[in-house]
């Protein structure tokens, strides 16, 4: 049997997108589109020797919806079946017939990269799509039988003041979706976005506490549970795949770039993308790097994710990774619940998550 026969969780990498935002870190490439099928056809291979039977399937990137229409019919018929199969789309890539390829394909959710609905943050973050086209989107979507479909919303972009924040939220419910992840803006240090931008960026960090108050405050009162530090969702709607990782599941990535972690072995699929195709061709395992975590790395992992969720987190086998002393302290502070052997962070630790985990662990 495989070694990751029995993983629960499946991510599927298609790196390709028509531009490159300036704040992106993602492995991506543009153009390409006469490597794409070749590619398509290698990921399957990969998909077919790791033989899954997995709970859910992601398929991230890059632009998954970029590809033309019988490469991701195909891609989609590879997949394994699973309770939930969620693609990523970009607004202006859908149409009514790449809608009727991902219902047709067993797709049970979308996670359409909106990330702002003002056309001069759209601008910003050189996001091709315009308001109209995301709207749009969605209603394609929801006519062919998607049935459940996730916005993506970026706050903390350079120019946006509170005023925009409140007008896309806004706008972002009016659509109805069943789920949101809202994001703070992370443009990593030395690139051409940071450059340009870092000014800004700096007067917006001033910011941050404020907009993710008002941003938790308009989802709940529209009736989204706040269920983990970025992520909002109608009764029912949780990522079922995002969960995975959050409560320490294993999982196998596949695709250039991809990552997988399987017990203690953590293994990344470098991210080129001819030598990846060559290898999966060869019939050989795509050029990766290995590292060996330790339990206490891994146990640590397990606290700092599960520790976003709104539910306890049991510490089976965590306990030795807590300082005791700082739960007294912080349980104190009215930041974090201890209940025999699990852990909850309180709404006020919520919003101080990063310090209060940090404090947390031994």
């Amino acid at each position: 049997m495989s070694p990751t026969a029995g993983t629960r969780h499946l991510y599927v990498h298609v790196p390709f997108c028509a531009h490159r935002c300036g704040y992106c870190d993602f492995v991506t490439v543009t153009g390409h589109e006469d490597e794409r099928a070749r590619y398509v056809d290698a990921v399957i291979a990969e998909i077919d020797r790791a033989g899954l039977e997995p709970e859910t399937v992601f398929v991230g990137g890059g632009t998954p919806s970029i590809l033309a229409d019988d490469d991701l019919s195909r891609l989609l018929a590879a997949l394994p079946a699973a309770a939930e199969i969620t693609v990523e789309c970009n607004p202006e890539t859908i149409t009514p017939a790449k809608a009727r390829v991902l219902v047709e394909g067993g797709v049970t959710r979308v996670s359409l990269g909106a990330q702002s609905f003002r056309p001069h943050l759209l601008d910003v973050l050189e996001r091709r799509a315009r308001p109209e086209q995301i709207a749009a989107a969605v209603g394609v979507l929801r006519e062919a039988g998607v049935q459940s479909l996730n916005l993506d919303l970026i706050f903390g972009v350079p120019g946006q003041e509170s005023s925009d924040l409140r007008a896309d939220l806004e706008d972002l419910v009016a659509l109805e979706p069943d789920h949101v992840s809202s994001y703070e803006l992370e443009a990593k240090p030395g690139t051409r976005f940071t450059h340009r931008y870092g000014r800004e960026l700096e007067r917006q960090a001033d910011a941050m506490e404020a907009y993710y108050e008002q941003v938790v405050a308009t989802l709940r009162s529209a009736g989204y549970r706040w269920y983990e530090t970025a992520n909002f969702c109608r009764p029912g709607h949780e990522c079922r795949h995002n969960l995975g990782y959050w409560l320490g599941h294993d999982y196998l990535g596949v695709g250039v770039g991809a990552v997988s972690t399987i017990c203690l072995e953590r293994r990344r699929n470098r991210p080129g993308l001819r030598g990846y195709v060559a290898a999966v061709e060869a019939g050989g395992e795509p050029p990766a790097e290995l590292e060996l975590l330790t339990p206490a790395e891994r146990g640590t992992e397990r606290l700092m994710l599960g520790l976003r969720l709104d539910r306890p987190l049991e510490l089976n086998g965590l306990a030795a990774f807590v300082d005791d002393d700082a739960c007294e302290r912080l349980d104190a502070a009215g930041m974090l619940r201890r209940s025999g052997d699990s852990l909850v962070l309180t709404e006020r630790g919520r919003f101080l998550a990063n310090d209060v985990v940090a404090s947390v662990l031994r």
